[in-house]
């Protein structure tokens, strides 16, 4: 098929080279001349693992950038909406997501061919068909179901692994107006063999993507207030949840007697918080959205209020044994919400860094891909390494916020120092025995 990406970001982007992997003819269209320069000399604009090779694979082949959105439409089959929808306190902000409908409508007024736009952005039940379809009608002068058709296909991508979960994925909602529109999205995805696909109406399809990103958030904030209580009380987080993830229902023992270990598991685990693009974003909205229709989303708003406050734990951590931050060098390890991403947003490591710098300490970070994200927020108050040796060279104490496979490296480094420095453990990804001082959420 012939498809147009508008917006590319995060999912714009991925989505992208991932259907001219498949064989699609793609156009991402984007406002940012910079960004489309980039992407057509093959340069992502976004860090994720196996991206940048995708695209130098496919760049003028099967997949172009532009910033001629009318263009795009004209010469293409399908249009995926993929612009940001960020929440601003009260509500996710639809402005991005109207403009688009708008211009696309503008350009359906022109067309004769059956078109079908679809949006791929996270939106709140309801607002494809009722914020997406009425724009699209009005700038085209022309009727939704009979000249154009309208469908929603929420993503499933976690950051990090992106790409793969693009190319293999574990489900494929098909969201449309009317069976014309499924028919046509399927299309799309008829690349993807073995797949389970759920074709549905646009509002089941846009409350799929987030009652799962809200239970996953649950999982972690769950977790973590057992973690807490755990540490209250004298009992390791780690070996109690080890406990329930035995629970066959959780990983299942096959008839050989094999154990699986579904990924869900990393979930229930303790740690320093969720964070990223996503989660806070999309459980803050169903939060507004649930108190808009007249049903309060208590156990979400819980879920908030323990992510908000789980940074703190490990401050907390650290002035248990250092209670006198001033003057006292922290490295902090990690700044990216999770590995495998660049993408600092709502890390837990932002609240934790300011704490530290309020409070007087000298700090030092390392993070693999993070560090020129996080060097725009906090510019030359904190340092920042290339090198994990030198970024824990002299500290006092070192925090690990984000699980990069690098910090394994760190009870080695620090063994053979006179005073080894204190490891406060935000993701316990470190054995509790391997140093001499540890400090673990949970713990």
């Amino acid at each position: 098929m012939k498809v147009s990406v508008v917006g590319t970001g995060y999912v714009g982007l991925v989505s992208g080279v991932c259907l001219a992997e498949k064989g699609h003819q793609v156009i991402c269209v984007d406002v940012d001349s910079s960004k489309v320069d980039k992407i057509n000399k093959g340069i992502p604009p976004i860090y994720e693992v196996g991206l940048e090779e995708l695209l130098q694979k496919n760049i003028h082949t099967n997949l172009k950038a532009t910033t001629d959105l009318r263009q795009a439409v004209m010469d293409t089959e399908l249009s995926l909406i993929a612009v940001g929808t960020p929440f601003d306190g009260n509500e996710i902000d639809l402005k991005y997501i109207r403009l688009v409908a708008e211009q696309i409508g503008t350009v359906l007024k022109d067309k004769s061919d059956y078109h079908l736009v679809v949006v791929k952005s996270t939106v709140v039940p309801g607002t494809t068909d009722g914020v997406v379809l009425p724009i699209l009608e009005q700038a085209s002068g022309k009727k939704a179901g009979a000249d154009f058709g309208v469908g929603m296909n929420p993503e499933f991508l976690k950051e990090g692994e992106a790409i793969a979960d693009f190319m293999h994925p574990d489900r494929i909602v098909l969201g449309g107006i009317d069976e014309r529109s499924i028919d046509h999205l399927g299309e799309l995805y008829a690349v993807f063999d073995g797949v389970d696909r759920l074709r549905t109406n646009t509002k089941t399809a846009e409350m799929i993507k987030y009652t799962a990103n809200s239970l996953l958030a649950t999982l972690i904030s769950f977790s973590n207030e057992i973690g807490n209580l755990c540490a209250a009380v004298g009992v390791d987080v780690v070996e109690a949840m080890h406990g329930v993830h035995l629970d066959k229902r959780f990983t299942p023992i096959l008839p050989t007697g094999e154990r699986i270990i579904p990924g869900s598991i990393s979930y229930l685990a303790a740690g320093c918080g969720f964070g990223g693009s996503c989660f806070p974003k999309d459980v803050k909205a169903l939060i507004s959205y649930g108190e808009k229709v007249g049903s309060p989303m208590h156990l979400l708003d819980s879920v908030i209020d323990v992510n908000l406050a789980q940074p703190q734990k490990v401050i907390d951590l650290l002035k248990k044994q250092i209670p006198d931050l001033k003057g006292v060098k922290v490295a902090v390890m990690g700044m990216a919400f999770k590995p495998g991403t660049d993408d600092i947003r709502e890390s837990p490591a932002l609240p934790v860094t300011e704490s530290l710098l309020k409070q007087g300490a000298i700090v030092k970070a390392f993070d693999p891909i993070a560090r020129h994200e996080a060097e725009k927020v906090f510019g030359t108050t904190v340092e920042f390494y290339d090198d994990l040796k030198e970024a824990i060279a002299g500290v006092s104490a070192i925090l690990i916020m984000t699980r990069w496979h690098h910090f394994q490296q760190i009870p080695d480094l620090v063994a053979s120092l006179e005073n080894p420095p204190l490891i406060v453990d935000g993701r316990r990804m470190l054995n509790k025995t391997s140093v001499a001082r540890y400090e673990g959420i949970g713990l």
